[in-house]
């Protein structure tokens, strides 16, 4: 027997109600059109919509530094689900592609303090992760990276450099290749 959520009338009274509260190009994609957790998500975070000002259902314990300066695919609404991310994209974009999986605890970092002068900040670079890609637990990627499609991230990295031929699985500290995926 089919949950009432998952019926198309439902649906569409869900995302016009949510629609009060997020741009429509936030209610589609993956979570919303098949897996439906996307309701949750957006009526679960309608409070932090109002504190933040964050246009996309975030979660309550997630930091985005800057809203304007981040791109993702609709089917990676679940990057920003996870509790204590870290998206500091104050001078540099952050571009995240189709079906990311972001774990608890990540950083993804834009802009690092100028090692000379503590109080002042290095000029930004943009961050790209492509599709595919996963990134494990307690990771950090720095400013300037690329993911390459279907890279994995091992738990606890510190992703210093581009891996931009993708399909691979990273880790380490720096992060290196461990393993190519065929």
């Amino acid at each position: 027997m089919k949950k009432i959520l998952y019926s198309k009338p439902v649906s569409v009274i869900l995302k016009l109600f949510l629609s009060l509260f997020y741009p429509k190009k936030y209610l589609q994609g993956y979570y919303f059109d098949e897996k439906r957790m996307g309701f949750f998500w957006a009526l679960k975070g309608i409070p932090h919509r109002i504190s933040s000002g964050i246009p996309w259902p975030v979660h309550k314990n997630t930091i985005v530094s800057n809203k304007n300066n981040i791109e993702f695919h609709p089917d990676s609404l679940n990057a920003f689900q996870t509790p204590g991310c870290y998206f500091q994209n104050h001078d540099g974009k952050i571009i995240i592609g189709k079906n990311v999986h972001i774990a608890p605890n990540v950083g993804i970092i834009t802009t690092n303090h100028d090692p000379k002068n503590l109080k002042e900040h290095l000029s930004g670079e943009d961050i790209v992760i492509n599709d595919n890609c996963w990134i494990g637990m307690n990771s950090v990627v720095l400013p300037g990276v690329v993911l390459g499609e279907g890279t994995v991230v091992a738990a606890g990295a510190v992703v210093t450099k581009s891996f931009e031929q993708g399909h691979c699985i990273i880790g380490g500290v720096p992060a290196k290749i461990i393993k190519t995926i065929d």
